[in-house]
């Protein structure tokens, strides 16, 4: 009688016991915000880890892009004398300046996020994408100090903000969001494996500063390549750092601006473009998880 009991008893408990899985069968990027507490940690950990021991602690912020505008300024603008084809030069590279350091940064530091923190990878249980997730929001958190530097520039060069250039510069920034931190889940996968790809993600990040409108004008690609220029917007980061231009260079002057057509429309297409980018690293990171601590 007992033994009947203890066996009806232990085949009730098993009845409301959730099935077996695999410990990497809550992990995906719908699990990193489920858990916000700990992505927060995350963040708040990495940006003070970054100026841990500083004296300018985040002006840092506004120092790291004010020093590279000022180097591109002189550069471009002054030894080349790009600045006399391009209406209101230091807005117009200021605002490229931005998405391209949000998306290297995002996707440099994403690439490195999970080797970076093997001790965190080896030890908890969590969704290993929060890593490259949350590299992505300390880039974004970085924007904001460059951002308020942009506009109030663009208000002393007599700035208008309109409707649609607040849309533009909303879509660029989901743009670069998606887009880097789909790179970052497939290239911090793979970096744990081959070390070397962090090498080349730092090559690639240096040729993009040249593949997008930033110091030269989306004016003089249109002159160049005449009927080829569309194959030009065909990639992303020259849609965002447009969108981007769209939003403040385009209101900052009273002098004619050439943008392409449809410039919104084809941000939108790029965004969807950016989800299936972000679709294909969520697969290859979640076919190579398993393999990670091993290799870590």
């Amino acid at each position: 009688m007992t033994d009947t009991t203890t066996d009806a008893a232990r085949a009730l408990a098993e009845k409301d016991l959730p099935p077996l899985a695999p410990p990497t069968a809550d992990n995906g990027l719908k699990a990193v915000f489920q858990r916000r507490y700990l992505l927060k940690l995350l963040v708040t950990r990495e940006i003070s880890a970054r100026y841990q021991g500083s004296v300018l602690g985040l002006l840092w912020s506004y120092i790291n892009p004010l020093s590279q505008f000022c180097i591109y300024f002189f550069i471009m603008g002054t030894i080349f004398a790009l600045h006399k084809n391009v209406p209101n030069f230091a807005i117009h590279i200021f605002s490229a300046l931005i998405i391209v350091h949000f998306f290297n940064e995002t996707f440099n530091a994403g690439t490195r996020s999970i080797v970076r923190n093997r001790q965190i990878v080896q030890k908890m249980a969590m969704p290993r994408e929060m890593f490259p997730v949350a590299s992505m929001l300390v880039s974004l958190y970085h924007v904001l100090p460059q951002v308020v530097i942009l506009v109030v520039a663009c208000l002393f060069s007599g700035w208008r903000p309109d409707a649609t250039g607040v849309l533009c510069f909303f879509i660029a920034l989901v743009l670069i969001s998606v887009l880097g931190t789909g790179l970052a889940l497939m290239f911090s996968a793979a970096n744990v494996f081959f070390r070397d790809v962090g090498s080349v993600v730092a090559i690639l990040t240096n040729v993009v500063r040249f593949g997008v409108p930033m110091i030269y004008s989306y004016e003089m690609v249109d002159q160049r390549f005449g009927s080829f220029a569309p194959y030009y917007m065909l990639n992303p980061l020259a849609n965002a750092v447009i969108l981007f231009q769209r939003a403040f260079w385009t209101g900052s002057t009273d002098q004619e601006t050439v943008m392409p057509d449809h410039l919104v429309e084809r941000g939108l297409v790029m965004v969807l473009v950016a989800l299936v980018v972000l679709g294909i690293g969520q697969l290859v990171f979640s076919r190579l998880e398993n393999k990670i601590p091993e290799r870590l």
